[in-house]
């Protein structure tokens, strides 16, 4: 009888053991598939900054129309919108590791790359706007959170509305020596927070007609 009971005892041991190893294997293997998704979203976003910024830095060529560079960096958006989408899906699906929030942080850094190719581009040509939408990404405090989550989809509802919208997302808690330095430019004071057209800073939104007043053509 004791000898059973020692056998039964074992081979719980060895199942609760082999569960927590197979367990800790799928962890392994899914945060690893995620991580090489999002990877991959980063190598195609960083292949359409580098044409965006080009076009940015052709922008005083007269030979190069407002409407391709209009047309060129809102498509950019618009993609790198949908792409972040499929972060935020990775990162709500389990635990948000380091590597995860290097890869966000790297995203940020993309998206500020593009602001500050924009200015050329905004000087030369009025046919659009740009809206840089300043948030935080590690805040713990429910009213902020709850904030921008109606902020994030009001200003889905303008690139709706209107056909002539950039939108830069950007996280400004994440450190960015660069993104920094923009913030102290434009004397940022609170998050969120709107920069508009590179002009109007905007700390309170309560519909898409909101901007109207802030927002050319």
């Amino acid at each position: 009888m004791l000898q059973n009971k020692k056998n039964v005892f074992w081979e719980a041991l060895i199942m609760t053991v082999a569960i927590f190893v197979v367990g800790l294997f799928l962890g392994m293997t899914i945060e690893t598939t995620n991580s090489n998704k999002i990877n991959n979203l980063y190598i195609a976003s960083e292949i359409s900054l580098v044409d965006a910024t080009t076009i940015s830095q052709l922008a005083e060529e007269e030979s190069i129309g407002c409407e391709s560079i209009k047309e060129t960096k809102i498509n950019f958006a618009n993609k790198v919108y949908e792409e972040a989408k499929q972060l935020e899906i990775y990162e709500t699906s389990g635990k948000l590791t380091s590597g995860l929030k290097l890869l966000h942080k790297k995203y940020d850094l993309l998206r500020t790359i593009l602001w500050i190719s924009s200015e050329k581009s905004l000087e030369r040509c009025e046919n659009y706007n740009l809206i840089v939408y300043l948030y935080e990404y590690e805040s713990e405090d429910l009213e902020v959170k709850a904030t921008q989550k109606v902020w994030s989809r009001i200003l889905s509802d303008v690139t709706q509305e209107k056909e002539n919208i950039l939108l830069l997302p950007i996280a400004a808690d994440e450190d960015l020596s660069s993104l920094n330095i923009l913030l102290d430019k434009y004397e940022i004071e609170t998050l969120p927070a709107l920069v508009i057209n590179n002009q109007d800073i905007v700390y309170n939104i309560e519909n898409s007609k909101s901007l109207d007043e802030f927002l050319i053509n």
